[in-house]
Formats: structure tokens, sequence, C-alpha cells
């Protein structure tokens, strides 16, 4: 059983612009870059073995991109054989490991108040609201591959309006549909910015692929210290999370 106690005095909240919220995302990732680093090792250790299952040789393709046109796309991420059996169970793989994103959101905050950091809070959303946070992961998940699917581009504009709803569900304990329902409309009277943080934190986190994709495992995320980073901005520094032994 988790409690919430007051705010704690210490820590920094950026101001409600782009370049605020991205800087300070900055300064939160260097202080758990480790973690991200390890959340990352997790998940690359589980997605080759999706790859094994589904004969995808994905990273032994990395070079491929070095002459990319829309043709090597194609041949790169879609029609390769095994690739839709890949991406269903890659996207079951997301959903599976969005606690552990949360873990690395929470172990931010521990950060940025000046709270001790232990390695088991990053399996925190596995301990708390873990159906809201699987539920809202499947639901944004679904509209975003939709989105994608709708010649990419549109996930770029759809993506902010998520942006918030990890923070809420791990700080304010909501479930999915209010998490959904107050991140859309957050989002929705502060696009602009929104728009900004999410295109740039997507950016940042991309950045990898210019090492031959390895670079990801160090880079990809950082969009959900923007996420942090962003409620800091928008709805205060979260109250710390305590847990009864």
């Amino acid at each position: 059983m988790s409690e919430f106690n007051e705010f704690d005095q210490q820590g920094s909240v950026p101001e409600r612009n782009t370049g605020s919220i991205i800087s300070h995302a900055f300064e939160m990732y260097k202080g758990v870059f480790l973690y991200a680093l390890v959340t990352m090792i997790v998940y690359v250790i589980a997605d080759s073995i999706i790859q094994s299952m589904t004969g995808l040789k994905w990273y032994s393709n990395y070079s491929s991109f070095r002459d990319f046109d829309e043709d090597n796309y194609r041949n790169i991420l879609i029609n390769r054989p095994g690739s839709s059996l890949y991406f269903s169970f890659s996207g079951l793989l997301t959903i599976l490991l969005s606690p552990l994103f949360v873990g690395l959101i929470y172990i931010t905050n521990k950060f940025n108040t000046k709270a001790s950091i232990e390695f088991s809070d990053l399996f925190i959303g596995y301990r708390q609201n873990l159906g809201n946070i699987l539920l809202y992961s499947l639901i944004t998940n679904i509209i975003l591959w939709i989105s994608i699917a709708m010649c990419f581009i549109p996930v770029f504009f759809v993506y902010p309006l998520f942006l918030l709803g990890y923070p809420i569900l791990l700080f304010e304990n909501a479930n999915a549909m209010d998490a959904i329902s107050k991140t859309y409309n957050i989002a929705k009277e502060n696009y602009s910015i929104f728009l900004g943080t999410s295109f740039l934190g997507i950016i940042i986190s991309a950045a990898g692929i210019i090492l031959c994709c390895i670079g990801l495992i160090f880079t990809l995320p950082f969009i959900y210290i923007a996420m942090y980073s962003i409620y800091c901005a928008y709805l205060g520094k979260p109250r710390q999370i305590t847990y009864n032994k």
C-alpha cells in the first residue's frame, strides 16, 4: 500500500514554454541516465527475444539506413518476412514494459527532489496502479498506431495529446480514462507548447539512430523524462510517493 507525503520543498520546475521544459528534461536526464540505460537494456533484450521468435533480424540491417529512401523504408520496416508478426509482438511488449517507463518517471522525480533512489524504484509501476497503466498504454498505442498507418505524419500531431498520461497515472493514481481525459484537455488548451515539446523530445530520443541506431539505447528514454518535465510545468512538482514496509 502506498501513501503520499507532502510536497518536497526541493527540486526545480520549468517555465511553461518549450525551451524551458526541454532544458529541464536535459538536466533530469543527466541525473537518471544510468536508470534510463537499464530500462533500455531490458527493452532491447526482450525485443531481441521477439526477433528470434519471429525470424526478423532487425538489428543486423541498420546499415541499410545509410541509403535511406521510401523504398528502403518499406523493405526494412514493412515488407520484410516476419515483420507483421514482429510488430504485433512488439506492440504487446511496449504495453507490458510501460510500467517500467513509469518507474523511470518516478525515479526522475526522486532525483529532482533530492530523495534517495533505490533500484527497486524502477519497478513501482508494477506495484501501483498497474491495471490502469497497462490499459492506458493499450488505448494510446492503438491510437498512435492508427496515426502511424495514416502516412505516419499524423502521429506527430496526436502524440502531444498524451504527454501527461503516465505522470498522471503515477502521481495522481488516476484511472486510465481520467488520465486520457485530463492530458487531452490540458494539451488541447496549450497545444503549441505540447507540440513543440513532443516534437523536440521525439527528435532527441531518435537522435541515436545516427550512430547506426545503436545509440537509441542511450537517447530513446528522453521522451519519458520530457513527460515528467511538462507535468511539473503545468501541474506542479508532484508529491513524493513512499511505501510502507
